[in-house]
């Protein structure tokens, strides 16, 4: 997720203070928190979800080191999310470009798209960003600033629950329209909070990828909506109605928020109102038109950071990753799928 701009909360400051713990949590850790009146009323339909193995694929990405632009890791990683893409049964493609970072750094690009039931004329686009940021630039020690992130949560969590979802899309051939997954590059470049020479406008040294992809739309058919998944994994997390997915895409916001109620996760998608994010959704929306909401946590109470402890640190790693979080979303998202 990018850093500049964040949570533009409606009436509610952005928290950022250097010294906290890991002491931020949600109200919604695993599927216990689910009121009893939830469950009862609950209407799941499509395959089950299996958290296990999108814990193992979000942990195979990270096992190739932080994914950082222009790396080896990051090289190895882009042929292994293809392979699986392709294990899964889908139409793979990649979209290449060398994208110009906000300190002139020549970033080797690749947007992956991968394709279910590529005939199909009803599609929806499910995506995610798989790059690692390079700087822990809000790392509560100063001095992890200019180590990368291995991006645990902030990037393979939320390509990992695509991978899963292929998989179950494979395994159950009833479904009837197409998915788009892609999986953007270059989303976490942003401009480091150490960089004083650099003036951000309007967020525009982040989601180069995405950008991209919006102005050079590699779809023959333009998906009838799109879902974001970013930072999907982490632990106590929930995720509220986002602002910028308000602006442009409220019916698919309703859509997912009573996707989750009906799938029994309703703890994890709170009604409120959360803040106003620049992210990849942003040029989905604006550029390319398709109708697209993040599906981005919100820690209200985190004084480290509103996208929770571990976010842009050295400490987003693999054990910080919940399963109850990311079968929530995945469930969702297959729950969306199958009513439509």
């Amino acid at each position: 997720m990018n850093g500049k701009i964040k949570f533009l909360c409606s009436g509610m400051a952005m928290l950022l203070l250097a010294a906290l713990t890991f002491s931020c949590k949600g109200k919604a850790t695993n599927n216990n928190t689910e009121d009893s009146d939830t469950v009862a009323t609950a209407k799941p339909v499509g395959p089950k979800f299996n958290p296990d193995s999108a814990f193992a694929y979000t942990a195979a990405q990270c096992d190739f080191g932080p994914r950082t632009m222009n790396s080896s890791a990051h090289d190895k990683c882009e042929q292994w999310i293809i392979g699986k893409f392709k294990q899964y049964g889908c139409e793979v493609q990649t979209q290449k470009a060398d994208l110009k970072a906000y300190d002139g750094t020549v970033l080797k690009s690749t947007n992956i798209i991968a394709r279910t039931n590529p005939d199909a004329q009803r599609r929806v686009l499910l995506c995610a960003h798989w790059d690692s940021r390079p700087w822990a630039d809000n790392d509560p020690d100063s001095t992890n600033h200019k180590k990368p992130v291995m991006a645990a949560n902030d990037g393979a969590s939320g390509v990992g629950v695509m991978i899963e979802i292929a998989r179950q899309l494979q395994a159950d051939s009833t479904l009837n329209i197409g998915v788009d997954f892609v999986c953007f590059d270059a989303e976490d470049w942003g401009v480091p909070q150490w960089e004083t020479n650099y003036q951000e406008q309007s967020g525009d040294s982040w989601a180069l990828g995405s950008n991209y992809f919006a102005k050079n739309l590699p779809l023959t058919v333009r998906p009838q909506f799109g879902i974001l998944l970013d930072m999907v994994g982490g632990e106590g997390a929930q995720f509220y109605k986002e602002g910028i997915s308000l602006q442009y895409a409220p019916e698919v916001v309703d859509r997912v928020w009573e996707a989750a109620k009906s799938a029994g996760f309703e703890a994890y998608f709170p009604t409120t109102n959360g803040g106003m994010v620049t992210d990849d959704h942003y040029p989905l929306n604006k550029i390319a038109g398709i109708p697209t909401t993040d599906i981005i946590p919100y820690y209200p109470d985190c004084a480290q950071s509103s996208f929770g402890p571990t976010w842009h640190t050295i400490n987003d790693t693999m054990e910080h990753i919940d399963r109850s979080t990311l079968q929530a979303v995945g469930q969702t998202l297959i729950q969306v799928l199958y009513s439509m």
